[in-house]
């Protein structure tokens, strides 16, 4: 009589499945015959109730019926799958011929592109790259410069100072003109340094506490102001427009004597001139200069024979002054909205 159970168990349960025409139903089937609580799994259990006998047959059949209810369901559910695909073919064709969705690309940082920019410009000009590190003894970062201790010019830059006496933070790329020349040992010197700097600075809108620079140096017989002059002119046509015009104004930098800051006239076209500009035309690129001797000295150079001269730039100022950029700290918030722009 238990086998007669399970045969009916399988005619009750074949039955049913042809009743179910989509995917829940057949959840719904193979939880209600085939689930932990089943109803095979209830059968089967009664076979600790059969005389020792008839168990070895009974046990047989219950195999047998869930083979056969096993089987029958995966074939039911894959007819099911394949209706329910063609169904969705059909009610929602695929239009092959639609292009594909576009994928995200990844993009250089717009402080990494403009630096890459004055790269570009200045190989063409014959300069070299040239990098130097970023935590400096006090002797490269000022004295070396010209600026001995208690030198009153070294209140212009605020110096982050490290736990280890005489050891700072760079506050400029400056301090590579000694490193370039002492590695040169004499011979002539065409580079540029970019580099990261730091400065104990309240944080604004117009002030971080690092910045990039990009320091040039040219050393060799002969060099005058008029190859600084030519050098900075073709740089800045280069960067801002070939009707672009350069402005020489007086300066003071300790380590450049006689020192200048360049300007370039901005187009009088352009809606944020006066804004940029503070209502001048002119627009401030660079502070530059002729090394001063007493740097050349402790490079290793004898100012009698050589001459040189150095400029100083800060690339992401260009970038701010050129894109209408109002704030510097949008450079470190990594904020995809602002940094998709470039």
């Amino acid at each position: 009589m238990a086998t007669d159970e399970l045969k009916a168990l399988e005619g009750q349960a074949l039955a049913h499945l042809q009743q179910c025409a989509d995917e829940a139903a057949l959840r719904e089937w193979s939880t209600k015959y085939l689930g932990e609580k089943g109803l095979w799994k209830a059968a089967f259990g009664k076979m600790n109730s059969l005389p020792k006998d008839q168990k070895a047959a009974f046990g047989q059949e219950a195999n047998r019926v869930k083979t056969v209810l096993t089987e029958a369901y995966e074939k039911k559910r894959a007819e099911v799958k394949e209706r329910e695909l063609q169904a969705s073919l059909t009610t929602n064709p695929l239009d092959v011929t639609l292009p594909g969705r576009p994928r995200p690309r990844g993009r250089l940082h717009p402080a990494t592109q403009i630096l890459r920019e004055v790269y570009a410009i200045f190989a063409d000009l014959g300069f070299q790259v040239y990098r130097t590190r970023e935590v400096e003894t006090d002797e490269m970062n000022f004295e070396f410069l010209n600026m001995p201790a208690h030198h009153p010019a070294r209140d212009m830059w605020d110096t982050f100072f490290t736990t280890i006496p005489r050891v700072v933070l760079r506050t400029h790329t400056s301090p590579g003109q000694i490193h370039v020349m002492k590695e040169a040992a004499g011979k002539p010197i065409r580079v540029i340094l970019p580099g990261m700097c730091y400065r104990n600075e309240a944080i604004s809108t117009r002030s971080e506490i690092q910045f990039y620079q990009v320091e040039g140096l040219v050393v060799g017989e002969g060099v005058t102001m008029a190859d600084l002059k030519g050098t900075i002119t073709a740089f800045a046509r280069r960067m801002f427009g070939p009707e672009r015009q350069v402005r020489i104004r007086s300066s003071y930098f300790p380590f450049t004597e006689p020192s200048i800051e360049v300007d370039i006239d901005w187009p009088k076209e352009d809606p944020n001139r006066d804004r940029l500009t503070k209502g001048t035309g002119w627009l401030e690129i660079m502070g530059a200069g002729m090394v001063h001797p007493n740097v050349l000295r402790a490079g290793g150079y004898d100012p009698e024979k050589v001459t040189g001269f150095a400029f100083g730039m800060g690339p992401q100022r260009m970038l701010m002054l050129a894109h209408a950029i109002d704030d510097i700290r949008l450079f470190w918030q990594n904020d995809l909205r602002f940094l998709k722009q470039f």
